[in-house]
């Protein structure tokens, strides 16, 4: 199977970005609702619908949901990407239909999705919610985990730009978990399924983004809903959708979720999830948090007439502004800084910092600023 084929012929283009809400996603929902596969489970703090789709008749069950954090967008879209597969009429989609039963809920958090918040609209972290359940999302999350009875779980996240893989300065572009189930982080024959999982998945991605793979730490908190069903006796992979370069509306590790989506259930129905791969999974990259969106190197600084040379960072902030995400680069620290790495490098060679304010780059100040009076940066980037 071409997965990039598969991609190119199966993407869903009429959404894309990191700004995705129930007004992208209602017209898919309702072109894919021919015979009542879409359905409306439940209600968010505000009130809006929370969806579900399911489709196929196999005896596995698999359940996935989406924008758990209504900023995490990229899950989403690959979801749909992954449902065309499933409504293509190919032989791998009859296969899969008849091995599997989905049961998907695309944006699990619509009030986040549309404040382009994490949390929900009572400022709620849902991921934290597991075992209290106060809010109306994770109590529909938790009913349909009891009454659909899965037999996997796909939770589908999205993680920001400052992580790599390890310390070997590539961003981690996809990340997974096998959520642990106790204080001890034990293996048990649930979790080891998830982690084969994830070891095959491995073997897969890094024949297209070699070394741009991680796994999270693994500590356990039964408040997370991953780990809690985990414990509960069922395969839980936790998906996220990291950094690609210069990929900041996330269309490129879009098709690399995609992929991980259908070798998912490859591996799963080819039932190869039998070994024991720990080795290999630990072996994965540590997620680590190394990364700055852009890195300034060897920058002159006049500190009270004292000259000195050092490096300074810049982040992105994403901010909603009138129904579109805007990335402002906002300076964080100045320092040595090592260990650290920038999606965009600049090396500054002694040249002096300047800035229309005091002319020291501080911390939560736009990334506008001169080099040597005649480089000019806006927004953290050189302006040609």
């Amino acid at each position: 199977m071409n997965l990039e084929e598969l991609f190119i012929e199966n993407k869903e283009k009429s959404i894309s970005g990191r700004y995705l809400t129930l007004d992208h996603i209602t017209p898919l929902l309702n072109k894919l609702n021919t015979d009542n596969q879409v359905q409306v489970i439940g209600k968010s703090v505000l009130g809006e619908p929370i969806y579900s789709y399911q489709i196929g008749t196999g005896k596995t069950r698999i359940y996935l949901w989406s924008q758990m954090h209504g900023n995490e967008s990229t899950t989403t879209k690959a979801l749909f990407d992954f449902i065309n597969v499933l409504n293509s009429g190919s032989e791998y989609a009859v296969k899969m239909l008849e091995n599997f039963t989905f049961y998907a809920i695309p944006m699990l958090n619509p009030d986040g999705a549309r404040l382009y918040t994490r949390v929900n609209a009572n400022e709620v972290d849902l991921n934290r919610d597991s075992q209290a359940l106060t809010q109306p999302e994770s109590k529909i999350l938790r009913e349909v985990f009891e009454s659909f009875k899965p037999h996997f779980c796909f939770n589908l996240h999205d993680q920001r730009t400052i992580f790599g893989a390890g310390n070997s300065g590539k961003p981690t572009t996809v990340s997974f978990l096998a959520p642990s189930f106790n204080e001890a982080r034990d293996m048990n024959e649930t979790r080891l399924t998830a982690v084969n999982l994830i070891a095959g998945l491995n073997d897969m991605l890094q024949k297209y983004i070699p070394g741009q793979v991680g796994i999270f730490d693994d500590s356990f908190n039964i408040n997370c809903i991953g780990d809690t069903f985990q414990f509960l006796g069922v395969p839980t992979i936790l998906f996220e959708a990291g950094h690609f370069p210069d990929d900041y509306n996330r269309e490129v590790t879009r098709k690399f979720i995609f992929f991980s989506l259908i070798s998912s259930f490859q591996l799963i129905s080819e039932n190869v999830l039998v070994d024991n791969r720990i080795n290999d999974y630990l072996n994965i990259s540590q997620n680590k948090v190394v990364f700055y969106d852009f890195m300034y190197k060897n920058v002159k600084i006049n500190y009270d007439g004292i000259e000195i040379i050092t490096n300074f960072v810049a982040q992105y902030k994403e901010e909603l502004i009138e129904n579109k995400i805007q990335f402002n680069a906002y300076i964080v620290e100045t320092g040595e800084l090592e260990n650290y790495f920038g999606h965009f490098e600049y090396d500054a060679q002694g040249a002096l910092y300047s800035d229309d304010s005091d002319n020291i780059p501080k911390s939560n100040q736009k990334a506008n600023f001169y080099l040597n009076k005649n480089v000019k940066f806006v927004n953290g980037s050189i302006k040609s």
